[in-house]
């Protein structure tokens, strides 16, 4: 396979799992707020989650003071940022068209569509009585996109590097949403544990859709501790990081190229320390700074990805320095 087929297929995968994983990330933002907040940080919320997309300073540029309707225009339709879900469903569709001959005819239909009716959406789609509509459709067509190549793709190493995208950028936003919570948003001592806590947290597993999941490992209140060992630790859990950690070493053991050595060695460790890892080191490292050491370590993996399989570049593509 050629190695530009290869980072199509990438970045194909991954700017499709992106636009999902921002639609995530807003849809239990917008939950959060809808939640009584302190007066003197009416848009706490929205400033957390710009901040740890590191996204924030290309925010204020362009918009000054943080609002709810901003920041969804920002992150959802603004063709200017390159981590949008319209930029991300854009580069997702750019990709698919470089390797029309790589992809299934039912794949290219599916994202192709998807483009065309992105570029159809218009700024009153995100009015408050729509906007979780918008997220669940974009969701779907994400859905839709991994069940078509589920359904038709040969399994060769197209679709082993789809699959990697897919799971490196799934556990950099379950990284990410979990430190808006534990991180910024946690709540004074007298919430904690109260009826916003526990609002809060369940919206953050329904964003990850591991709500049901949570209650049939643990059969009992939601506390943030036993969030972060289902989100972190547990490998049966489709978003956590051990689980994309897993899937990630799985994929490029099977790919192994002459180059590898080093990117082997980076994902085996990474899946080894997931694998084994317990919820009290976790802890004692500090929530925010275990998930901040991931993110290093999943972006370090994606670079070698890159020097192993692409080709060298002195500077991350802007899309993905924008979340790094």
């Amino acid at each position: 396979m050629l190695s530009s087929t290869a980072d199509h297929l990438f970045w194909m995968a991954r700017s499709m799992e992106r636009a999902e994983n921002t639609a995530r990330m807003l849809d239990v933002t917008w939950r959060m707020a809808l939640l009584k907040h302190d007066e003197g940080k009416p848009f706490q919320e929205w400033t957390a989650m710009l901040t740890i997309s590191g996204l924030y300073e290309k925010y204020v540029e362009r918009h000054g003071l943080v609002t709810a309707e901003n920041v969804l225009h920002f992150m959802s339709l603004d063709e200017s940022n390159p981590s949008s879900i319209y930029s991300s469903l854009y580069n997702a569709r750019e990709n698919a068209r470089a390797v029309r001959g790589t992809v299934t005819q039912e794949m290219w239909e599916a994202i192709n569509h998807t483009w065309l009716e992105i570029r159809e959406t218009t700024p009153a789609t995100l009015a408050a009585d729509r906007v979780s509509e918008f997220f669940e459709w974009v969701k779907d067509r994400s859905h839709m996109s991994r069940g078509v190549t589920h359904g038709t793709m040969l399994r060769d190493d197209g679709f082993r590097f789809l699959r990697l995208g897919t799971f490196l950028e799934r556990g950099d936003n379950t990284a990410r949403l979990l430190d808006v919570k534990y991180h910024i948003l946690l709540p004074s001592l007298a919430e904690v544990g109260g009826a916003a806590d526990y609002y809060q947290w369940s919206a953050v597993l329904r964003s990850l859709s591991a709500l049901s999941s949570y209650r049939k490992v643990y059969r009992d209140l939601i506390t943030p501790r036993r969030v972060a060992e289902l989100l972190i630790l547990r490998r049966d859990v489709p978003r956590s990081l051990a689980a994309c950690a897993s899937e990630v070493n799985r994929l490029a053991q099977e790919l192994n190229g002459p180059r590898s050595k080093e990117l082997l060695r980076r994902t085996g460790r990474l899946d080894a320390e997931l694998r084994y890892g317990v919820i009290e080191d976790v802890m004692a490292t500090g929530l925010h700074e275990y998930l901040t050491a991931y993110l290093d370590r999943i972006y370090g993996v994606a670079e070698e990805i890159n020097r192993t399989y692409f080709w060298a570049v002195d500077e991350p593509l802007a899309a993905d320095a924008a979340l790094a």
